[in-house]
């Protein structure tokens, strides 16, 4: 930088000004010093940056499955947040395993990014403490636990009461409830609102309604075959995520579904399917920018937990045809009223 400084006639200040794009720089002394960059054939040094601020130009994402479609548009809105402010981004799953938490992260952590986004698994991450003092790490989808950090999260609660509900207007009365583990604090939350709708419409919440552990095909269709092979049978299903439902959905016909987040191809399946939707690519926009918010004014307060409301999509797959001759004749007409929940901004 030096160098391309000297034969600019300029600072290295200034030299910095232009790599950094800052507008202030008056456009012929811009010209001038990317001419000799050129000339030089002179590229930032990243590791030297690194050295001298303690920390790189990457943001950390850290999320239980990038291949998950609700995952991978968290990381999608980091990654184009990142690279307007010319960071990279260093991506990972966390997989299922909890234990393995504290490893993955501890291991990201060390590259000294400039910060971290994180979908949690576990249910402690007061390791990240002493993290938390030198970087900011923001938390999205589920917050943390044993740790005071920033958390953009979605109504949970409200989703699966509205879900619900939604299935006791269309006339069930026993309705089932799959999910992955109540562990997961967003599954357990859903659960709650799931027993408070039926609470709420004076039906029993039965144990027996509510299967988990249906994140496979294989156990989808045994948690199926278990609720339908009930005393009083299932007529609808309260999906917790869109894992379970992408699960369920070959096996299901023609039982009512609502599920918890959308997923590509939901809307073209027949019958369509009904979902509470999300946005996660809002979720990685906000954690992005409270990053580099951070960053940039490492003295402002900011609000720590942010929760977005969810709402209703409702298309086919809560409409029960009358009879079996119905259902041969052709899929029931598509419904094209969206409602919202009304679930408010939550602090």
């Amino acid at each position: 930088m030096r160098d391309v400084a000297a034969a600019a006639g300029v600072s290295s200040k200034t030299v910095s000004r232009v790599l950094n794009s800052d507008p202030h720089v008056h456009p012929s002394t811009r010209a001038r010093v990317e001419a000799m960059m050129r000339e030089l054939d002179y590229v930032p040094n990243s590791l030297a940056t690194t050295f001298r601020s303690g920390r790189s130009s990457v943001i950390g994402v850290a999320v239980p499955d990038i291949v998950d479609p609700f995952f991978a548009s968290i990381v999608r809105a980091v990654e184009h947040v990142a690279l307007a402010r010319d960071m990279s981004t260093l991506v990972t799953s966390l997989g299922e395993d909890p234990t393995r938490e504290r490893l993955i992260l501890e291991s990201m952590l060390r590259g000294q990014p400039s910060g971290i986004v994180v979908a949690p698994i576990s249910g402690d991450q007061s390791f990240l403490a002493a993290w938390s003092l030198r970087l900011p790490i923001v938390f999205v989808d589920r917050p943390p636990l044993g740790l005071s950090a920033d958390s953009f999260t979605q109504d949970n609660f409200a989703g699966a009461f509205t879900a619900t509900m939604h299935l006791v207007e269309h006339g069930h009365d026993r309705i089932g409830f799959l999910g992955d583990t109540v562990t997961v604090p967003t599954t357990a939350a859903r659960l709650h609102g799931y027993r408070s709708a039926l609470q709420a419409a004076g039906l029993s919440a039965d144990d027996e309604l509510i299967a988990m552990g249906a994140g496979t095909r294989a156990s989808a269709a045994c948690a199926l075959q278990t609720l339908r092979g009930l005393a009083r049978p299932a007529t609808a299903v309260f999906s917790s995520n869109a894992r379970c439902t992408m699960a369920l959905l070959p096996l299901a016909d023609p039982m009512s579904i609502v599920t918890f987040g959308d997923f590509p191809l939901a809307d073209v399946l027949r019958p369509s399917l009904t979902v509470m939707a999300q946005d996660p690519a809002e979720l990685g926009r906000l954690a992005a920018h409270r990053i580099l918010d951070r960053l940039d004014h490492p003295n402002r307060r900011f609000r720590r937990s942010t929760v977005l409301p969810v709402h209703l999509v409702e298309r086919e797959s809560c409409v029960v045809p009358e009879d079996p001759a119905d259902r041969a004749s052709g899929p029931p007409p598509t419904a094209t009223r969206s409602q919202t929940d009304g679930a408010s901004l939550l602090v």
